[in-house]
């Protein structure tokens, strides 16, 4: 009897004291709910004379449920950040006194704001209907250029019969008649395309500089203050889905616009240099290729002389800025899991400017070359950094400094708190099949032309913070979207706190991943999905044979392309205990007449009508007959990018085989549920991994 009590006493100790540990360990975990705490940082830009630098810091209001955006301001030493404005999209005059910006304004919408850095008080320089973007200060400080949506004129209209007094009529029917969208796939844009504008430094009325059915990019300034650059594609049917566009130049009075570069494919992103002699610019040769490797290009002002800087680079340059004294061009690269900086000279000399682990952005540079971006590692997210040569040298190129962190904007919800270890991991999958094999060697991911028997794929696993090898975990398998993107090293908010509830992720590069070259990149043209399942399931394979993996509670999940490969696993196998498809495409046939976006006709080189059988074959609904694995499917309703009918086809489908799933749409959400930056709503966010975790918990074996 007293041994009963005992025994009942410490089973009654326990049911205290193990909520109170839980709650305490709590405290060291990075828990779902800090996420609307959680704040980013975004396109620092470093004022000309080198010495303060503005960013945006976007924030969540979970009062009212979405994110607002304010600009702060930090001297380059990373002193003194202090709030200026309300607003995003800041950019600095020439002479660093003024920063201009774009914030909520009069009578609606978004405007144009100018702000004198030592004064008080802001000035309004627009009335505009629609919301200006990429704006960009004259040389001379006189002018800013910018894009602005333009309301096409309708294909096709009639005239009603006027209503009468009083009348409530419903709106006009829309007459759709071009295949134009936007590109975060938030929606159709049918009414107007992106033009180029310029308004005074003193404000007035906003004068259109281009017109024309073309979507045109971010102006970019002549030396002079007296062209402007963009590039432009135009976008009905055929010639929009071979992305076809070209470098244009447009004077500031007005005239016809000039065309600087005329090659098949897509040419980008002009950049002037420091003298105005230069415009550097990336693009590459139009093929059926899904995805290519871009070249870095230069050419003089007038559109002569072209030539390539990275000919033989196998990497895509992003992020190009000229070097201060224009004689060479920063640009990042990813590669390998990371995103590290590198300069080309004008006469093509390559050199890698840092290394690590680390996923990093230039974003401007100074006069006196003070390069400003963001950085972001395994266990740090992304904050201001700050970066320059060591010394000044005519003669040669010296080394770049360490770079210095200027931001700590999370540091408050991460004191304290134990992560998950990042560890890398390499493991062989099944060989690249046909011509792909010859890629070049120029990474460990890419086989040698005598070495087709197996691909290197490239991942990372992220484990509990208090990991025991001795134990068993279960694992989730995270599939990244695109398909055409990459895993970073950077800090992902979603594995942390997934590994902090126990489970070990794995996420990895499967061919068709950015990062590893053409070859690797393109290897799914045409066999979407295939190989890549296969590089999927050797990393599960591989993080498994290390002992500390429980084989009866393996779960998968991911979005978008990831939400592909997901539906497409379950209907391949049935290893895992549940699975999550996040905004999926199940069916390439209907995908193609409902996407926003029909860049993937491509994808087969022909279209569904013309092919059913292959696009039958690579369609996950195909194989729905086979699946056991309980599933959900998870999509934003209002997502027309991946849309809202294919879930409901894969949902439907299984629920006529009795297979466990459900349908979790997220409201008032695009594509972007899952992209913080393009995120609508903070609880959305939230939603989503905690969905996605209930439902594997609830089938989670024991």
């Amino acid at each position: 009897m007293r041994l009963r009590s005992i025994v009942l006493c410490a089973l009654a100790l326990v049911a205290v004291l193990v909520p109170f540990a839980r709650a305490q360990t709590q405290k060291d975990r990075l828990t779902v709910d800090l996420f609307l705490d959680w704040e980013m940082v975004a396109a620092p830009q470093i004022s000309p004379d080198g010495r303060q630098v503005v960013y945006t810091r976007r924030w969540a209001d979970k009062v009212n449920d979405k994110y607002e955006d304010e600009i702060w301001i930090v001297d380059a030493d990373g002193g003194r950040n202090r709030f200026l404005a309300k607003g995003a999209q800041a950019v600095w005059s020439p002479d660093s006194k003024r920063v201009a910006y774009v914030a909520q304004g009069q009578p609606a919408g978004s405007q144009v704001f100018v702000r004198w850095t030592d004064a008080p008080g802001e000035t309004q320089l627009t009335r505009l209907e629609r919301a200006p973007s990429n704006l960009a200060w004259s040389p001379d400080g006189r002018h800013l250029a910018f894009n602005m949506l333009v309301p096409a004129a309708p294909g096709l209209s009639v005239k009603m019969p006027a209503r009468p007094a009083g009348a409530k009529w419903v709106d006009a029917p829309r007459v759709v008649d071009r295949l134009n969208y936007r590109s975060d796939g938030s929606g159709w844009r049918p009414d107007g395309f992106t033009h180029v504008f310029v308004i005074s430094d003193e404000g007035g009325a906003a004068r259109q500089l281009t017109d024309g059915d073309y979507q045109h990019g971010a102006p970019e300034w002549s030396a002079d203050s007296r062209t402007v650059f963009f590039s432009a594609i135009r976008k009905p049917d055929a010639e929009y889905l071979r992305n076809d566009s070209e470098v244009y130049a447009v004077d500031l009075q007005g005239g016809a616009v000039r065309q600087l570069t005329d090659r098949k494919g897509p040419d980008n992103n002009p950049r002037v240099s420091p003298d105005g002699k230069l415009i550097a610019y990336t693009g590459n040769d139009q093929n059926d290729n899904t995805y290519n490797v871009t070249r870095l290009y230069v050419m003089n002002a007038d559109g002569s002389n072209k030539r390539a800087l990275t000919e033989a680079f196998d990497r895509s340059p992003s992020n190009v800025t000229w070097d201060e004294r224009g004689l060479g061009l920063y640009f990042t690269a990813e590669d390998r899991g990371s995103q590290n900086l590198w300069y080309v000279t004008t006469g093509g000399a390559l050199t890698q400017e840092t290394r690590g682990a680390q996923i990093l952005s230039i974003s401007s540079i100074s006069r006196d070359g003070l390069l400003v971006g963001t950085r972001s590692t395994p266990d740090r997210p992304a904050d201001l950094f700050s970066i320059r040569r060591r010394g000044r040298v005519d003669n040669f190129t010296p080394p770049m400094a360490e770079p210095k962190q200027l931001t700590n904007v999370n540091g408050d919800l991460l004191e304290g708190r134990r992560l998950g270890q990042v560890e890398e991991v390499w493991y062989d999958s099944v060989g690249m099949a046909g011509p792909k094999c010859t890629a070049s060697d120029s990474s460990p991911a890419e086989p040698k032309a005598s070495d087709c028997a197996k691909t290197r794929v490239q991942g990372w696993v992220v484990k509990p913070p208090d990991f025991d090898p001795s134990k068993k975990y279960p694992l989730l398998l995270y599939i990244h979207g695109g398909p055409h993107s990459m895993y970073g090293v950077g800090f992902n908010f979603e594995f942390q706190n997934h590994a902090a509830e126990g489970y070990v992720v794995l996420y990895a590069n499967p061919r068709g991943s950015t990062g590893y070259g053409q070859a690797f990149g393109n290897a799914i043209n045409n066999a979407y999905p295939g190989q890549d399942y296969d590089d999927l399931m050797r990393g599960v394979d591989e993080v498994v044979k290390r002992g500390y993996i429980d084989e009866r509670n393996l779960f998968v999940t991911g979005g978008s392309g990831g939400g592909v490969l997901t539906t497409w696993i379950v209907g391949h196998t049935d290893r895992f205990a549940a699975a999550v498809a996040m905004k999926p495409v199940v069916n390439w046939f209907s995908f193609v007449g409902t996407t926003d976006s029909s860049d993937w006709y491509y994808n087969f080189k022909r279209l569904p009508w013309e092919d059913p059988e292959e696009h039958a074959r690579r369609s996950p609904i195909t194989y729905v007959g086979n699946v056991k694995t309980p599933t959900m499917i998870l999509t934003g309703d209002i997502d027309l990018r991946t849309p809202l009918e294919q879930t409901e086809q894969f949902y439907r489908a299984l629920k006529l085989r009795k297979v466990p799933t459900a349908m979790v749409r997220l409201a008032d959400e695009y594509h972007g549920f899952n992209a913080d930056f393009t995120l609508r709503h903070p609880s959305n966010r939230v939603a989503q991994i905690l969905f996605l975790r209930a439902w594997f918990d609830r089938y989670r074996r024991k």
